[in-house]
């Protein structure tokens, strides 16, 4: 059986994922890619359903094809049901990505959608705090926490100075951070949400911990027509509430989905490829002890010139698993967002004690340097 996948740059998701999961399915794999990658692909534009259509057309017939970035979501989705095949609802794809769709579609939430050079007189009472961000962003880029209207301003030209796209300035809402993974619209589970300070919004660490008010959540994402496949979705709950902050349709990223699967002691990746494939999902097992990704964070712009490499060992009962996401002799242009990661550090372990220790440990015995 034949799987394209369709993809932007390469992700340790897809590279040691998503592909070893199709080679245990016995799957055939394209991969459609407008990016270079050192994998064998086929060139094509990826953001355009009718170069994918056309691509797979000319190949052999497809048993599945599947995106896991966060941009290629809709046009994926489209691909598949020409072919007939399993997938998300391309409404449903676009409705997440867009977050002005989202919030019309959720409603309940001060937003407002800002184009280039467009001023909405709305914005004179809204009520401050706002959260401004880019309308199909990722990555907790240009999002900022804003005090009043010339603070919205400014971080707007701000903004646009550097990405001349819509924007959304919503209600900031107040609250303890958290996701809810889910498979075909079924629970994995969740993790707690360590951010940065304000006005910045980068995610610091995330600790395995079950989801509060999953049923809200669910219900909002029905709401949105999701249901079909990987979904990673962040939520703040208050006073008894949980409200949506953004929608990924996707498995969770920056190594939590190897977290994830480690900590299930399941097949993620391949569970994820069987529902595309119109296979029955198995039901989630319950995870036992302790996890947490504590993500290393350049503090300035400059070289990069010490980091610890790749490695997987054991300490006091806890399994610890370093990625690099940068290495020696990157250069590092500071910005504030999750892009300004340097490695993630997994730990999987029989309780919190034991794996805060850990994490401890390996950042005591090694250095992150950056030369200015």
């Amino acid at each position: 059986m034949r799987l394209y996948i369709v993809a932007g740059k390469r992700t340790d998701s897809v590279a040691h994922g998503f592909l070893p999961a199709a080679a245990s399915l016995g799957l055939d794999v394209t991969l459609l890619t407008d990016r270079p990658w050192p994998e064998e692909t086929v060139r094509c534009d990826v953001t355009d359903f009718r170069a994918i259509i056309d691509a797979v057309s000319r190949r052999e017939a497809p048993a599945a094809i599947f995106s896991n970035s966060d941009h290629l979501q809709a046009p994926t989705a489209l691909a598949a049901e020409y072919f007939g095949l399993p997938g998300k609802d391309w409404r449903a794809a676009l409705r997440t990505k867009n977050k002005a769709l989202m919030r019309r579609a959720l409603g309940g939430v001060f937003a407002v959608e800002l184009l280039p050079g467009q001023e909405s007189p709305a914005l004179a009472d809204a009520p401050y705090p706002l959260v401004v961000k880019p309308r199909e962003g990722v990555a907790s880029e240009d999002v900022f926490l804003v005090r009043d209207a010339a603070e919205l301003a400014a971080r707007c030209r701000e903004i646009w100075d550097r990405r001349p796209g819509a924007l959304v300035a919503e209600e900031y809402l107040p609250g303890d951070l958290h996701t809810l993974e889910t498979l075909n619209g079924r629970v994995l589970g969740g993790f707690r949400t360590t951010l940065s300070p304000p006005p910045h919004f980068i995610e610091e660490r995330l600790d395995w911990a079950p989801p509060p008010y999953a049923g809200q959540v669910l219900d909002a994402l029905r709401r949105l027509g999701v249901g079909f496949g990987a979904c990673h979705t962040e939520y703040v709950v208050h006073e008894g509430r949980a409200r949506i902050v953004e929608v990924n349709y996707r498995i969770i990223g920056d190594h939590c989905d190897f977290l994830l699967g480690e900590l299930l002691g399941a097949p993620v990746f391949a569970w994820v490829l069987r529902a595309h494939l119109g296979e029955p999902v198995p039901e989630p097992p319950a995870a036992t002890g302790h996890a947490a990704v504590d993500s290393v964070i350049a503090d300035r712009s400059g070289t990069l010139t010490t980091a610890p490499g790749r490695q997987e060992f054991e300490d006091d009962g806890v399994r610890v698993a370093y990625w690099p996401v940068r290495a020696a002799g990157d250069v590092i242009e500071r910005s504030r967002t999750n892009r300004d990661y340097l490695g993630t550090i997994r730990a999987v372990g029989p309780d919190a004690a034991r794996v805060d220790a850990a994490i401890r440990r390996f950042r005591a015995r090694h250095r992150w340097e950056i030369d200015a």
